[in-house]
Order: C-alpha cells, then sequence, then structure tokens
C-alpha cells in the first residue's frame, strides 16, 4: 500500500500542476519532474516545512531544498545546529542526512512561477496532514513563509485567525510548537527581509525548545 503522506509520481489531483509537469518532462526527461517526497526520518522530533519544490531546485534533484539558492542557507543551518549531518553540494547524492528533523512542502509538485493556488494548496494538505500523523515523535515544525504557516495550521485543524504569521513568532497548538520564519528564499536574502542571524535565532529556539522536551 502506497505511503499516505506520499503521493505517486503521475498524482492527477491538480490539473494545472500535472499539465506543467508533463511540460517539464517532454523539456528535461533526466530532471525528477514528480512529486517530492519529504526527507528526513519519520521518528525525528522536527518537521520543516516550505512552501514548493522549486523550478530548478527540488523538481530537478528529486529532493527538498536541493539544487536552488534556499537549499544553501537552510541545510547549512541545520548542520550547524545539529539537525543534519555530512556536506550540502547541492545534489540528492552529496551524501547529506538528516539527523534530527524531516523536510516537506505543503505542496508536492513544482506550481508555475512558484505560486501554486488556493486550491492547489488545499487539495495538497491531505498529504502534509499524513506526514504529521506519521511521525510519532514529533514536537515542533518550523513553518517556512505565510503560505506554509497557514497549511500547517489548517493541517493541525486551528483558525488561522487565532495564530497568524510573523517571523520568529512561536504557536502551541494541541502537542506541537509551531515556529514561523520568512521563506530562506534568494528574494528574501537579496532584499534583507531575512537574515541569516535571523534565520539562525529560529533554529536556536528551536534546538532549546526540543532541549527542554527531550
Amino acid at each position: 500500500m502506497r505511503d499516505s503522506g506520499k503521493p505517486g509520481r503521475d498524482c492527477p489531483l491538480c490539473p494545472r500542476l500535472v499539465e506543467f509537469r508533463e511540460h517539464w518532462r517532454k523539456r528535461e526527461p533526466d530532471w525528477f519532474n514528480a512529486p517530492v517526497a519529504s526527507f528526513g526520518p519519520r521518528t525525528a522530533p522536527l518537521l520543516i516545512v516550505g512552501l514548493a519544490p522549486g523550478l530548478q531546485g527540488a523538481n530537478r534533484t528529486g529532493r527538498p531544498f536541493t539544487g536552488d539558492y534556499a537549499g544553501v542557507l537552510l541545510y547549512s543551518t541545520l548542520i550547524d545546529f545539529g539537525f543534519a549531518r555530512g556536506t550540502f553540494d547541492a545534489r540528492a547524492d552529496d551524501g547529506l542526512t538528516m539527523t534530527g528533523a524531516r523536510l516537506t512542502n505543503a505542496v508536492r509538485c513544482v506550481p508555475p512561477e512558484n505560486k501554486p493556488t488556493g486550491g492547489e494548496i488545499a487539495t495538497c494538505r491531505k498529504f502534509l496532514s499524513a506526514t504529521i500523523a506519521e511521525m510519532p515523535s514529533l514536537r515542533a515544525i518550523v513553518a517556512l513563509g505565510r503560505i506554509a504557516h497557514d497549511s500547517v495550521v489548517a493541517a493541525l485543524g486551528a483558525k488561522r485567525s487565532a495564530h497568524p504569521f510573523g517571523h520568529g513568532r512561536q504557536a502551541r497548538i494541541g502537542d506541537l510548537t509551531l515556529f514561523d520564519s520568512y521563506h530562506c528564499s534568494r528574494y528574501n536574502t537579496n532584499t534583507g527581509v531575512l537574515t541569516a542571524d535571523m534565520f539562525r535565532h529560529v533554529f536556536a529556539s528551536v534546538r532549546d525548545h526540543l532541549a527542554v522536551k527531550s
């Protein structure tokens, strides 16, 4: 039986994303060009949720945050704080392993212009919910950006109005603590919306929270 937290390679649920996926399969047949699975152990206490695979990043390599700029800051931070081990070389076969965290996306297929529609986000949420449910030791979630935040809140059955997004915010939802960060995209870092220190501060808070919990 297929993993409920992982859509099939030819997932048909979002027609616009299917059309985009088929276009890129024809144009770049050597790319991954499929829904991108979560990366990291199910037993991890931390889940990090991004928006969607980047066209030339995870959609090309098949691993979340791998192949585009966003992964540079994310993986270096995870390594520094003990959530990953190895060397990040922007390739799915670089040998990097997740040791205390798991990565996933609110939307598993690459959307045109990196902008999923509200309907696509809602349709894909069942996979996010399944991913959360299959992690028995989960204690904290980091949402990268408002869309990821809103989808996590909805997946946890909470009201978005009660838990607004804000960089550095923390929210207790049931047994989990949700941490917010601006997305580690090139645009956000180039414009100064997110600095490396701001990003590291979020993960320092997560590490301290998990240390208290353990």
